[in-house]
């Protein structure tokens, strides 16, 4: 079984690998546009979209252009900033009667190819049964399913509604989304955490796969350790850019090491490893690959978070937690694999059969060995030598 002394070196092969990508992806500018008029909620969602839920009493200071429809349709000032922006959102109050111009708004921004968002704003907290649909009849022709409605003093709309489908919208730009607006970092993380657990998971069932033979059944062996140890340090440091900490790997080190030079994961992995067959090694260590992800993932999401270590016990139960759910994903994912087709078995010839003795008297055959026929009983010629 692999140690930590087998894996001291993730962090200076991290060091090796260009990081840059990853930090300029983070701090590139995202430019997020709120089209409407004045009082469908423009100000409120910024402000929202500043702060990130978990830590309410800080407030993000990333700019967010705030534009009236008048000024959009019109083509003034405001207008070319609204038109390079990488999202826009058109925020339309539910109870106005007329969305005729927004409409033509966002099909122009739409043919030339620009992200749009449409928010219906309702007042209050309402339940999604409540909202009546002809709030979206005139939208759901446009063909777009960037049409939502809700209300922005409804946690749940925002968390569950707004978040995901800015993401979807946005998808190669979760580290800069989170980072720069703190209301997305909480499922930003989510992903980054279970992305990576099933990128180690599937790693752990190609290599798995030749190591069911019994004597080459490792079940964590220390290619394996390392590959999936260099994993959650990319994780790591994903998670702290895209939680707006430090872009300086160095900065992650110790925390990552602490996780890691507890000895926990490692003890961990040796008990969830006891006793196995060989030949059923493969779903349990493709659940270790998981759940070990999810633990590193996590714990250091929480550090980041409150500043606050997890203890022992709690990354203990965490880890039972990750590792049961692990071994159902295992065996969704080993059911997927292509069976090997079984070779059908050749039957088996008979023996030929010998020629035998044709009868004078009425033609047929009779066995080689007979002296007379076994149809009319004559005498059969005895076989020339």
């Amino acid at each position: 079984m692999a140690g930590i002394k087998d894996v001291t070196n993730v962090w200076n092969n991290v060091k090796e690998i260009d990081l840059r990508p990853l930090a300029d992806a983070a701090h590139k500018p995202l430019r997020i546009a709120l089209v409407g008029h004045q009082g469908t909620g423009r100000a409120a969602l910024a402000a929202q979209m500043r702060r990130d839920p978990s830590r309410p009493d800080q407030l993000a200071q990333t700019p967010i252009l705030i534009a009236s429809l008048e000024s959009a349709a019109a083509g003034d000032a405001e207008a070319p900033s609204v038109s390079r922006a990488d999202l826009i959102i058109l925020m339309l109050d539910s109870a106005a009667s007329d969305d005729g111009q927004e409409q033509e708004l966002a099909k122009g921004w739409a043919n030339a190819g620009k992200s749009v968002l449409v928010i219906l704003r309702q007042a209050g907290i309402v339940e999604i049964q409540d909202t009546p649909s002809m709030l979206l009849s005139h939208w759901v022709t446009w063909g777009k399913r960037q049409v939502i409605s809700g209300s922005l003093e409804d946690p749940a709309f925002l968390s569950q509604t707004f978040v995901p489908v800015v993401m979807k919208l946005l998808p190669d730009q979760h580290l800069a989304l989170a980072r720069q607006f703190p209301l997305f970092r909480t499922a930003v993380a989510r992903d980054l955490v279970t992305d990576t657990c099933f990128s180690n998971a599937a790693y752990a069932l190609s290599t798995g796969i030749a190591e069911i033979v019994p004597v080459f059944d490792i079940p964590l062996n220390i290619a394996d350790m390392f590959v999936l140890s260099k994993a959650q340090a990319f994780l790591v440091y994903k998670l702290g850019l895209a939680l707006g900490l430090s872009s300086r790997w160095r900065d992650y080190v110790a925390e990552f090491g602490g996780v890691l030079g507890s000895g926990f994961l490692w003890r961990q992995v040796a008990r969830s490893l006891i006793g196995l067959i060989p030949a059923w090694g493969i779903v349990p260590k493709v659940a270790v690959a998981y759940a070990g992800t999810y633990v590193v993932g996590n714990v250091v999401y929480q550090w980041y978070l409150t500043g606050r270590h997890v203890s022992t016990q709690q990354m203990r139960q965490l880890y039972v937690q990750a590792f049961a759910h692990g071994k159902t994903i295992a065996r969704s994912m080993v059911s997927k694999l292509p069976k090997p087709k079984r070779k059908k078995k050749e039957k088996a010839a008979l023996p030929a059969e010998v020629a035998g003795k044709a009868c004078p008297n009425c033609g047929k055959t009779s066995a080689s060995d007979a002296q007379f026929c076994q149809y009319c009983g004559q005498a059969l010629e005895a076989s020339s030598p």
